[in-house]
């Protein structure tokens, strides 16, 4: 018995987080992975116009970024553009997850493995694909009113954007159980009336995930955005992109900021949501 005795404070067989290696080796990934966004957030309060050098703090760059009606427009154009894509992608991706689970049909296989192309595909292949889908096989016109304007792009941000909203519902329909639903159908409840009152509750918090995985890939997305965008239809990533190719100011980074702000507070109201949703599921 001595043989597997443990001194005090000694860490446990399979007690990870207690050596000393794991917890270095999580907080050098840690400062990896965290330090650029740190020093992003930091030089944006830089009093200089070079990014390289830090020469006391401000906020001038937030007031410019606040009066740039440019930068404020391609801003409004990708939230909607991720707005609108993520109600449809969430719509689409739940209907097709729903039909992959329940139904048989010819050529399920193909549709599922079809689905989830866009996927693994790469962004520039994606890219060029809408480039010449909108310029050739089904033009879009350019000179339509905001949003309708928007929409080559708000397709394209669709069509890559749904197959993580079904993947993520086909997860979470492998936990339900269907005897729920029968019992609901074998109480009068139409079939209508038993998925909105037994299995969209059920697949509420993975609904929650995919559209927070469509908000945040069409709100960042800029290869897809670059080829399928018309010379008036510019998104906040493609302003980025060309603010860039100039010069590296304080005001990219307060831009860079302020969008990856949003996309936190987007997710971590999210994240409390499906936690209070899963938690009343899964209460008696």
């Amino acid at each position: 018995m001595r043989l597997f005795a443990r001194k005090p404070g000694e860490a446990g067989p399979l007690d990870y987080a207690g050596r000393w290696s794991l917890r270095s080796w999580v907080a050098v990934v840690l400062v990896f992975q965290y330090l650029p966004l740190a020093s992003l957030v930091l030089f944006s309060f830089n009093n200089s116009k070079r990014t390289i050098r830090w020469e006391g703090f401000t906020f001038d760059w937030y007031g410019r970024l606040a009066s740039d009606d440019a930068l404020i427009g391609a801003f409004a154009n990708s939230l909607t553009i991720a707005a609108i894509s993520t109600v449809f992608s969430v719509l689409l991706g739940t209907m097709a997850a729903i039909a992959l689970w329940r139904f048989r049909f010819p050529g399920k296989g193909v549709f599922d493995s079809v689905i989830t192309l866009p996927i693994v595909v790469p962004e520039i292949c994606m890219g060029v694909a809408m480039l010449v889908f909108f310029g050739t096989v089904a033009p879009w016109p350019r000179d339509l009113v905001w949003p309708l304007d928007l929409g080559a792009i708000t397709i394209a941000h669709i069509t890559f954007s749904f197959p993580f909203v079904t993947v993520v519902v086909r997860a979470r329909l492998a936990s339900f159980n269907r005897e729920m639903e029968e019992a609901a159908r074998d109480l009068g409840a139409s079939e209508l009336r038993a998925m909105r009152d037994v299995l969209l509750p059920h697949l509420r918090p993975a609904l929650i995930a995919g559209a927070l995985l469509a908000f945040a890939s069409s709100l960042d997305d800029f290869v897809i955005t670059f080829f399928t965008a018309g010379p008036n239809t510019v998104t906040f990533p493609v302003k980025i992109y060309s603010m860039v190719r100039f010069s590296v100011t304080p005001e990219v980074n307060a831009a860079s900021t302020v969008l990856m702000a949003i996309t936190i507070a987007l997710t971590l109201v999210g994240m409390k949501m499906q936690g209070t949703d899963i938690a009343s599921t899964e209460s008696p």
